[in-house]
């Protein structure tokens, strides 16, 4: 999406694509100020046993800004980190290492992995977000498709 197309969010999606009327109601109903933060998508998601994906297609045909990102890369409005709520780790466990190098590939890494790895380990996603800036890794791939 170039930065012209900021707030238009539809565009990312082919013309004639309608939103999930059952995920709008949800939307709407818990997020009703325009955005959307990460957590309640992700709450959403469940709560209607739908893939995240799909939450993250009808935010964006609906308009709404997703806010919150649970890795803390956006959303976070005036942090000085450039919206961003995370900082390089003064240090990265082995465990954490070893579980990133396991799935980085070119130098990245995608959000649904450092969600399992953080998951699986019993980390903090911000924890794990934080031990691939240190590492040099970029998180790839959004699960709303924000990134």
């Amino acid at each position: 999406m170039t930065h012209e197309d900021a707030e238009k969010y539809a565009l990312k999606h082919p013309p004639g694509t309608k939103p999930n009327e059952r995920i709008a109601k949800a939307i709407r109903e818990k997020s009703p100020g325009g955005t959307l933060a990460c957590g309640m998508a992700e709450k959403i998601s469940k709560e209607l046993a739908v893939d995240i994906a799909e939450v993250g297609i009808t935010a964006d045909l609906l308009e709404m800004k997703i806010k919150k990102c649970q890795l803390g890369l956006f959303g976070w409005d005036k942090k000085p980190n450039h919206g961003k709520d995370i900082h390089a780790a003064d240090s990265v466990s082995i465990e954490i290492k070893s579980a990133l190098q396991e799935v980085a590939e070119r130098g990245g890494v995608t959000c649904a992995a450092v969600w399992a790895i953080a998951d699986r380990l019993g980390a903090e996603r911000k924890a794990v977000s934080a031990a691939c800036d240190t590492l040099g890794l970029k998180i790839r791939v959004c699960q709303l498709g924000a990134f």
